[in-house]
């Protein structure tokens, strides 16, 4: 008598297995042709940080060197963080700003506590390369290739 219940048993879960397959079979393809078409990113998407620019000064960044992103990173990835104080200027203005992007856990911290809200996710999400050095950002440097484009 089991061995009918446990013939009964698996024919039901094979045809159930079976209902799944054939509803996939016939389900749209969603496939994206990469790199000719890319993935529309959520909004909410971590990549890397980028420097947020000033909104009465477009051309330099918020960040006025206060060192609290670097001190609250958990993994040391933001690595040096200098400014200066230029001439006339009240705040000092951020001339090196390194990401070691290897070692960054996107926890948002840096974004967090930044008192000046100098710092916010990017959307780059094709991020590759063969060597690690390419993975460390100067990220004075990416905000004025953003700034020219």
């Amino acid at each position: 008598m089991t061995v009918i219940v446990e013939i009964i048993k698996g024919a039901i879960s094979l045809i159930s297995g079976m209902c799944v397959t054939t509803k996939a079979f016939f389900a749209p393809v969603v496939t994206v042709q990469y790199p000719r078409q890319t993935v529309n990113i959520s909004p909410r998407f971590r990549g890397h940080t980028k420097l947020v620019a000033d909104e009465e000064r477009p051309d330099r960044t918020k960040c006025i060197v206060c060192g609290m992103c670097e001190r609250n990173c958990p993994s040391g990835s933001i690595k040096k963080v200098e400014g200066e104080k230029l001439e006339g200027e009240k705040k000092k203005t951020a001339t090196v700003y390194i990401l070691n992007y290897t070692t960054c856990s996107q926890c948002g911290l840096c974004v967090e506590t930044c008192p000046a809200d100098a710092l916010a996710f990017s959307a780059d999400y094709n991020v590759t390369s063969y060597k690690k050095e390419d993975f460390y950002y100067d990220l004075i440097k990416e905000f004025d290739k953003r700034k020219k484009a």
